[in-house]
């Protein structure tokens, strides 16, 4: 039974007021991992924005605030691997470098930045949004196993082999890992 007091009522208009906005808040980020899984923009807008609809629609389901990032990319996996993924299977990554580089230190880096690209575009579905997941966007097993719906076994075990698979592309399409040049990056998503 809900407590129909106006003190309580004016919280739940507080709470869904806050809501709201932190949901607004989060479109730029939604919309970089968006675009990391479909490398795409429309369908990357496409998908936001649903995100965002079904977010607000159902702003009452969300129990604890602190888990709205978990929550709405929660809802937005699900909208990609119901309505999204059959349209375009394509992704990548945007990184920015940590400091100033010379001509060829930019060369490098755009080299580097197109190979690890081609490479991630190599791997299905599962792989990719583990990846994009866990190592681009630093949600914890547990967010991503909760974000996806699976144990966080399979998480684990997804990450293992995506990061693996990820290895054998690159090394495959470029050389011996010592033949690349690694640098530092900074993840922009």
């Amino acid at each position: 039974m809900q407590d129909k007091t106006p003190s309580a009522q004016i919280k739940k208009l507080g709470r869904n007021r806050r809501l709201r906005n932190a949901i607004c808040a989060e479109r730029e980020r939604l919309y970089r991992l968006a675009w990391s899984w479909s490398h795409d923009q429309h369908l990357a807008e496409d998908l936001v924005q649903e995100t965002m609809a079904r977010g607000l629609a159902k702003i009452d389901t969300l129990r604890e605030e602190a888990r709205l990032q978990v929550w709405l990319t929660r809802i937005m996996a699900n909208l990609f691997r119901d309505q999204f993924r059959k349209q375009k299977e394509e992704t990548g990554q945007d990184f920015e470098p940590v400091s100033e580089e010379t001509p060829e230190e930019v060369t490098d880096r755009s080299l580097l930045v197109q190979r690890t690209r081609e490479a991630i575009d190599s791997l299905n579905d599962d792989h990719r949004q583990i990846i994009t997941l866990v190592d681009l966007s630093g949600f914890s097993y547990a967010d991503t196993a909760q974000i996806l719906d699976v144990p966080v076994g399979t998480v684990m075990s997804r990450l293992s082999r995506a990061r693996k698979r990820l290895r054998e592309q690159l090394e495959k399409t470029h050389g011996a890992p010592s033949s690349l040049v690694v640098a530092p990056l900074r993840k922009s998503l």
